[in-house]
């Protein structure tokens, strides 16, 4: 089975399903444009094919022409809320961008759907297409999940598999795993620090919020490096901070919101107890009330490492060695694939796609709105999702 050769081949029709779903991207849940479009892809190709209940998933499954084991191929379908600043002739202008590459995974899972369909004979067992809305903070795979995606075959995944592009990182065109722990964990602190409201020029007569949510951030900072070894690492970043209405008036709230990402168990719990303890010793500390919440998202995403080792064999077997590049560490994102991960021994893989041409070490990261992907990495892609799929389903 040459994949490789069989996915060049298909490389104009995925260039051109890329472009259209970048023209048209959705958000959340519900996608029901990139529904419709994937199920006109896989239209024809011999699949039990299923659409979610309370999501726009799309779940397919290929019988092999023997009995075996079952994989599993995920691919993420969802756009981000972004305003798109590439200027490309297939820009979106609707206010919302596939900035995070999900129009390609997309693409190149329902090319990886007509590879193995092509040479479905010689499956031994049956691989399981999971096409999913809603990875960018809306957790679509426990929705999948709970609607029973891993019985979807008959048979549990013995394996299961991603790649998410990089616009940034890696030169165009290199794979990359590692075994352990590949992403972050995702979490979210959010801090509404109450105080009295006055005058701006009578601090005295007034409980300041701003103070004291300011003096928060500072010291959540410091107790970060502090209270965690560097080679476990926690990261904290506050990306909102609102309050006031008038530069003389003192406000009675002050409200923040941080991402906490950690890569170990360890590290979440203590992270998780101890932000809220140290929000609320500096408000006693203050004279304030705070309600500080600490909401676990994405957990660590852990690829299993003989996994990650047969991925990685794959790549350099069908591609070539220089196309595989060891991940060094893990990476600071998160991914709602550790779910499946949780449940199914595999690995995700990173493919690096900046645009041609571009410095892929300076070149706009994702959820940028100047991210541009390299549409040349679209056949390779799949060929490696069909290899992934039809190695493994050969070990038994």
């Amino acid at each position: 089975m040459n994949f490789r050769d069989d996915a060049r081949a298909l490389s104009g029709d995925l260039i051109r399903l890329r472009r259209s779903l970048h023209r048209t991207p959705e958000v959340g849940l519900e996608l029901p444009r990139t529904q419709e479009a994937v199920l006109a892809e896989l239209d024809g190709l011999p699949l039990e094919v299923s659409t979610g209940e309370g999501l726009s998933s799309v779940t397919a499954v290929l019988r092999g022409g023997q009995p075996g084991p079952t994989v599993l191929l995920r691919g993420d379908m969802d756009a981000l809320p972004v305003a798109e600043r590439t200027g490309l002739d297939f820009a979106s202008d609707t206010g919302r961008m596939h900035a995070c590459g999900h129009d390609l995974h997309t693409t190149m899972l329902t090319g990886a759907a007509k590879l193995l369909s092509a040479h479905r004979e010689r499956l031994a067992g049956d691989v399981l297409f999971m096409f999913q809305p809603g990875e960018e903070g809306f957790d679509g795979a426990r929705h999948m999940l709970a609607e029973g995606i891993l019985d979807a075959a008959g048979r549990r995944p013995d394996a299961a598999y991603a790649i998410h592009v990089m616009s940034a990182g890696l030169p165009s065109g290199v794979f990359g795993t590692k075994g352990g722990p590949a992403l972050a964990a995702s979490n979210v602190l959010r801090v509404t620090v109450r105080g009295e409201g006055g005058h701006g020029s009578m601090p005295h007569r007034a409980k300041d919020p701003v103070q004291a949510a300011c003096a928060m951030v500072t010291a959540l900072q410091a107790w970060i490096t502090r209270a965690f070894d560097v080679f476990d690492p926690v990261i904290l970043t506050v990306g909102t901070f609102h309050a006031g209405t008038q530069q003389n008036v003192i406000p009675e709230d002050a409200v923040f919101e941080a991402t906490v990402r950690s890569f170990s168990d360890a590290a979440q719990a203590r992270v998780k107890d101890g932000t809220v303890e140290v929000c609320r010793g500096i408000a006693a500390a203050y004279g304030v009330g705070v309600d500080a919440e600490f909401a676990e998202l994405y957990p660590v995403t852990v690829n299993d490492h003989a996994e990650a080792e047969f991925a990685a064999d794959a790549v350099r077997e069908a591609l070539g060695e220089e196309r595989f590049a060891p991940l060094p560490r893990p990476l600071h994102g998160s991914e709602d694939f550790s779910r499946v991960l949780a449940e199914v021994p595999g690995a995700m893989l990173t493919l690096g796609s900046p645009p041609a041409g571009a410095d892929f070490e300076r070149s706009a990261n994702n959820h940028s709105p100047l991210a541009e992907f390299d549409d040349a990495v679209l056949a390779d892609g799949s060929a490696v999702y069909a290899e992934l799929a039809a190695r493994r389903l050969s070990q038994g």
